[in-house]
């Protein structure tokens, strides 16, 4: 399903009620968006708390239905993640599940991923323009990289103002709301608490309208800027555990560009907060995402029947798959995206 990527694009452990005595150095939001924006942390270790409230069922993890389930599975309820990092290269993520962990492991062009649960263990070889987090879709997204898209895309479609200062993981941090001035979108504000020393973004939760308890919050319940020790990035595979090398993704910058393809790519219509995705049909990725999603045990489940095809619908994004194989998706209504199906 494409619902994952798309929330983490548009877009509980700590309660920030517990904030008394917090009495920051007055600033303007332009000045917190900077500080934000001019965050520096290369290291740190912390545990990451990703809540999820979106009006989706409790998805299975046995049965028939499991293993599509699981691609679903972070869209839903409370979960935590340990999060080591140790500059660009050297990063690691132990997602903690139900009596089982996951673990993503980078310590320079090593990659490991491991699922104790299936007792699994991936390696590769990452190539030499490879930055950032690699390969992390299954793991908990940490708060100033879910931060990062939404402060960048700040632009007149947004008001922006300070909410009451936080202390977050220990830290105290200025609460930077974003709320959209545009009524046809279904996100009603988001709030980013910002260390007040640092910059990093510390938590981000994003409230649907007229909801007053976040739809989707991701934090820090604890956090230190220290280095890591460097052990924590080297990867055994525990014994019995099944290993699989996996060949290195070719580098597409250096590859000479093949013929144009006659068939459009996604496009985007309307911007910032009610923009839509569309994916035409006959695209690799349209037909990935529709033959995937209508092939899933929880596909009729998880959809509803409307006018043109099937929505999957969130309190945050709508997703409409088309009877004739398009995919259209945005933090709008639904009669929305009928309307753009309509239009092309």
């Amino acid at each position: 399903m494409v619902v994952p990527v798309l929330i983490a694009s548009v877009t509980v452990a700590v309660p920030l009620a517990a904030n008394a005595g917090v009495d920051l150095p007055t600033k303007t939001p332009a000045q917190v968006l900077a500080l934000a924006a001019g965050e520096k942390v290369v290291a740190l270790s912390g545990t990451v708390s990703q809540t999820s409230s979106l009006g989706l069922p409790e998805l299975p993890i046995t049965g028939a239905d499991a293993s599509a389930g699981s691609a679903l599975e972070l869209l839903t309820g409370s979960h935590t993640a340990r999060v080591f990092v140790d500059g660009s290269t050297k990063q690691r993520v132990q997602v903690l599940d139900r009596m089982a962990e996951r673990d993503v492991v980078r310590n320079g062009s090593e990659l490991w991923l491991y699922d104790s649960k299936k007792k699994t263990a991936v390696h590769s070889t990452l190539g030499t323009h490879t930055s950032g987090n690699p390969e992390t879709a299954s793991s908990i997204p940490t708060p100033d990289q879910f931060a990062a898209t939404l402060l960048k895309s700040v632009d007149s479609s947004t008001t922006v103002s300070l909410g009451t200062d936080l202390r977050v993981a220990g830290r105290t941090a200025y609460n930077l709301v974003l709320t959209p001035k545009v009524a046809g979108t279904l996100i009603g504000s988001v709030s980013v608490a910002v260390d007040s020393e640092t910059g990093l973004p510390l938590s981000v939760e994003l409230f649907a309208r007229s909801q007053q308890v976040p739809a989707f919050s991701v934090e820090f319940s604890k956090l230190d800027l220290g280095a890591p020790d460097a052990s924590l990035f080297t990867f055994t595979p525990p014994a019995g555990a099944k290993v699989t090398e996996k060949a290195p993704k070719a580098d597409s910058s250096r590859l000479p560009a093949g013929p144009s393809s006659e068939v459009a790519g996604p496009s985007v219509s309307g911007t910032g907060w009610d923009a839509i995705v569309a994916i035409p049909a006959g695209t690799d990725s349209a037909a990935t995402e529709g033959s995937s999603a209508a092939s899933s045990p929880l596909f009729d489940k998880l959809t509803t029947s409307v006018t043109g095809g099937r929505l999957f619908h969130t309190s945050l994004v709508n997703v409409l798959l088309t009877n004739d194989g398009r995919v259209f998706a945005g933090s709008v209504p639904v009669a929305k995206l009928q309307a753009a199906a309509a239009a092309k």
